[in-house]
């Protein structure tokens, strides 16, 4: 039976395409978390006022993958010290999240931040959020796998 994970890392093409090359990793779908707009659409999203993050709903086996995995996977495919932008791609939609799904998530998130900040990995402290997972509204058919369908992708505008 697979359990779920929610997270935002910035542009969700890379962190779907990341994600979906860990074994263990059922499937992976890019949409938008966090935020305060019903069932919000792309262009919403990245006009920076719905609240919400480009983020991906990761469905994997937790015996073959665990939930620490995923999150050690999180710290390295982004950088978590910039609020609110990844790269040349800025706004609140690209800031840093990790969306709970469980108790045991929160404390394992809460415990593998305070790892991650005294490892001295990153030269600033770690901003991601730390939230309890709500809607997750799943992205235009377009963005999905998007990186497969266009070999060319970028993941900024």
């Amino acid at each position: 039976m697979s359990e779920k994970a929610t997270f935002a890392a910035g542009c969700f093409w890379g962190v779907e395409e990341t994600f979906r090359k860990i074994s263990g990793v059922v499937d992976v779908q890019v949409g938008y978390a966090g935020g305060h707009t019903q069932n919000p659409t792309y262009q919403q999203v990245c006009a920076d006022d719905t609240g919400h993050a480009e983020a991906v709903e990761i469905a994997y086996d937790p015996e073959k993958v665990s939930y620490g995995d995923l999150l050690n996977a999180f710290w390295h495919m982004h950088d978590p010290t910039t609020p609110n932008r990844q790269g040349p791609d800025v706004g609140s939609q690209y800031r840093s999240v990790i969306f709970y799904h469980t108790e045991e998530q929160r404390k394992e998130a809460e415990t593998s931040t305070q790892s991650m900040n005294q490892s001295g990995a990153f030269q600033k402290p770690i901003v991601t959020e730390i939230v309890p997972a709500s809607d997750f509204w799943r992205a235009e058919e377009y963005h999905q796998r998007y990186f497969e369908k266009n070999s060319r992708g970028v993941c900024h505008i």
